[in-house]
């Protein structure tokens, strides 16, 4: 049955993702910024502070949502989110731009 998402359903790339999307590009470069900038860190000052630096660690695991590469795939989805579309016809899938 073939089908079309349209951009404000549900079944829509950009209402639907796998759950690492922020609400806005410059929140989730904020979030990386404190992620990335809590594990270096949590490395870079154990010389100077000792291993307490480590409860930085988690702290940059939370805000990277995981890990750097989970980061990285909500950034794509953030900043793709709303601009493409799910088109399935004869079981065949393709991504489209959203008209504007």
């Amino acid at each position: 049955m073939p089908t079309t998402d349209t951009p404000g359903s549900r079944g829509s790339l950009g209402s639907r993702g796998s759950g690492f999307a922020s609400a806005s590009v410059p929140r989730h470069l904020a979030r990386g910024a404190l992620g990335f900038g809590s594990l270096i860190a949590a490395f870079a000052l154990v010389p100077v502070f000792g291993p307490v630096t480590l409860l930085l660690a988690p702290v940059g695991v939370v805000a990277l949502r995981g890990c750097p590469m989970c980061w990285a795939i909500g950034l794509a989805e953030t900043v793709s989110r709303g601009r493409l579309r799910r088109e399935c016809t004869e079981g065949r899938c393709e991504l489209k731009p959203v008209a504007r």
